[in-house]
């Protein structure tokens, strides 16, 4: 047997590819949008993918499983439990197999059990693999999709959360329990392969190790240590980090089907001549590091890094809109994969930031402001101080006067910064008050400034910080 791991630490997502070397032939385990690393180990192992197996619904990226199935005519297997309104709508076009638990299914010489974990999701499943042409023909691991990460176990709020059906999150949560208690009965010595590592949405306080054991959660993931079910239900519900309003495209794009990429370029480059007017009709995004968008871009655009693109876009993007990248060359293809991987399924086009900057299009600027300059401001009062870091990070400390507006929602809040003033954005280092700042400006409030090395900055000087229970947007 071979058994290869692929990790996104863009989405925190795993998968796998498990492939019987007797019999050539592979399954890949909730794949990502981006099917070309399967294909590629596929080729270097003489090995076929004949078989696709996905644990759930995925809510925080979209699923290359259709589009293995219409790109090499593998069978899927995908979960038949749960509610009629979450099943999978496209599965029927393709060779398939909807799964009970119960049920098993076989890729060459080896064997998938399956078991209905529902909590995460009603529909979810876990898969025990058993290597038969192994010798001992026991269980060997389980894939457990969202259900138990290391050190965490899967959320149950996220169909109140993101997809909006209320009144969900504490019955998720009661069977999530049951589940758990499923897990519990199974034997210590199994690996666990989970589907997300640390800084997956789909949980709180996920390990950074790629896999773990049975026996090893039992032990010390804090989501298998309660015996009543109500303990439990009120630990898994509380402090759950934020949920990004794309979540909610994902459940709906991945139980229709995504859009088939195929092999041709995601976004194809249009001359510079029709950048101005794109910021009427959709979302800009500038892919360039924040000191060179800050000294010049096009009005109306919104910065996101090509390394925070991951984080941050499927937040700030507006999925009704069209989108459009500036950027260089070289940065085109992977942002317009990690825009698809998320559901930026309308990218209309691309332009090199060069040749808007060489036909003067880069016309706005912003400032950047030392801790010192913005103690000195505030002491007159002649800014006004956003912190745009998360609910947890403001509630351990932060700068007096200062409002929060986290930036995730900063698009839909932006409204009640004022317009009218010099406007300061803060977060821990830079980074993402660099974000905040673009997407105020793009917003109409024209004297926002950075504050260099942020709320670290600050703290660094000696400058004083309250806790909690202070203007909060």
């Amino acid at each position: 047997m071979l058994l290869k791991y692929f990790y996104d630490k863009t989405l925190s997502h795993a998968s796998y590819l498990v492939g019987c070397q007797r019999a050539k032939v592979a399954v890949v385990i909730d794949p990502g949008r981006d099917i070309q690393p399967y294909l590629d180990v596929a080729k270097q192992e003489g090995l076929q993918l004949t078989d696709i197996a996905e644990t759930h619904i995925h809510a925080d990226y979209v699923s290359g499983a259709r589009e293995l199935a219409e790109r090499v005519g593998a069978t899927l297997h995908v979960s038949d439990e749960g509610p009629a309104e979450w099943k999978y709508e496209y599965a029927t076009a393709y060779p398939h197999q909807l799964l009970h638990d119960g049920d098993h299914f076989l890729v060459g010489n080896i064997r998938f059990e399956v078991i209905h974990t529902p909590g995460h999701t009603p529909e979810s499943l876990s898969f025990v693999l058993t290597d038969q042409g192994g010798g001992a023909n026991k269980p060997m691991g389980i894939f457990t999709g969202d259900f138990v990460f290391v050190n965490a176990v899967g959320r149950p709020d996220l169909l109140e959360q993101a997809a909006g059906i209320m009144n969900t999150a504490e019955a998720g949560a009661k069977d999530l329990f049951h589940s758990l208690e499923k897990f519990k009965r199974l034997p210590d010595y199994l690996q666990v392969w989970p589907a997300h590592g640390a800084g997956s949405a789909c949980g709180k306080g996920l390990g950074a190790v790629p896999s773990s054991t049975v026996g090893y959660e039992k032990l010390f993931n804090p989501g298998l240590q309660y015996s009543d079910e109500a303990e439990f239900v009120a630990y898994v519900l509380a402090d759950q980090p934020e949920v990004p309003p794309y979540f909610a495209v994902m459940k709906r794009v991945n139980k229709e089907g995504p859009r088939i990429l195929g092999e041709d370029a995601l976004v194809s480059r249009e001359e510079v001549k029709n950048l101005a007017s794109r910021v009427e009709t959709g979302t800009v995004i500038d892919l360039a590091p924040a000191n060179i968008f800050a000294q010049g871009h096009l009005p109306g655009t919104i910065n996101i890094p090509a390394n925070m693109l991951g984080a941050w876009a499927g937040w700030l993007v507006d999925y009704d809109r069209p989108a459009y990248l500036i950027g260089e060359q070289a940065q085109i293809d992977q942002a317009a994969m990690m825009l698809a991987k998320i559901g930026v399924e309308d990218i209309r086009a691309y332009y090199l930031r060069d040749e808007a900057k060489a036909n003067g299009l880069l016309t706005e600027t912003y400032e950047t402001i030392t801790a010192a300059e913005l103690a000195e401001a505030l002491a007159g009062e002649s800014v006004e101080l956003i912190d745009v870091r998360t609910d947890a990070e403001w509630n351990a400390g932060h700068i007096a006067k200062a409002t929060h507006h986290f930036l995730g929602r900063l698009n839909k809040t932006s409204e009640l910064v004022p317009h009218d003033r010099k406007v300061v954005v803060q977060c821990r280092s830079g980074a993402r008050s660099a974000i905040g700042v673009s997407v105020l400006q793009a917003a109409g409030v024209k004297q926002a400034i950075n504050l260099h090395g942020g709320y670290l900055a600050w703290t660094s000087a000696g400058l004083p910080t309250e806790q909690a229970d202070t203007v909060k947007a």
